[in-house]
């Protein structure tokens, strides 16, 4: 009653890639020994499960590259913060719109604040003119990303990178 149970029969690929065949584990197993790396299941979901002959730590190792190579190409998008008041001078908006313009075309997002305080809330619409000027200074590296609103004593927009479609 000693009955050896078959080993299931994988499909195994050389570490060139080419197709050896479909053989028992234990053989595909024995084959990777002899060429001196390791037999890794690839598609386990597969009829018959695909195997492949290759150096384990050399085949992580790459993976590991490749991920940190990505990770270092891809950047984060910030948001960059301009805050002005209803009274600031041209000059001054002009400097902070050269800003934005810059921080736009690192692709970054930029958000505006304009701030009232006391009697300057009864004149939002300066707010709304300063903003305006933003939104046409920006008009070639931005979008408007959320139009003037007011929140509080703050008068907000946030412009984001013109997309490259």
């Amino acid at each position: 009653m000693n009955e050896r149970i078959r080993a299931p029969q994988v499909r195994v690929i050389s570490p060139d890639g080419e197709q050896i065949g479909v053989m028992p584990a234990e053989k595909a197993l024995e084959e990777a020994k002899q060429r001196g790396l390791d037999l890794i299941e690839v598609a386990p979901n597969a009829d018959p499960p695909v195997c492949r002959i290759m150096d384990h730590g050399k085949f992580r190792y790459e993976q590991k590259k490749k991920a940190k190579e990505s990770k270092k190409k891809s950047r984060q998008m910030q948001v960059k913060t301009i805050r002005v008041r209803p009274n600031t001078d041209d000059h001054d908006v002009q400097f902070k719109m050269r800003n934005a313009c810059r921080f736009l075309g690192a692709g970054d997002m930029v958000k505006f604040n304009v701030i009232f305080r006391g009697p300057e809330l009864r004149h939002k619409e300066i707010g709304r003119e300063q903003l305006q000027k933003f939104i046409d200074g920006c008009a070639e590296f931005s979008e408007v990303e959320q139009a003037p609103r007011m929140e509080g004593r703050r008068m907000t927009m946030v412009l984001r990178p013109k997309s490259t479609d």
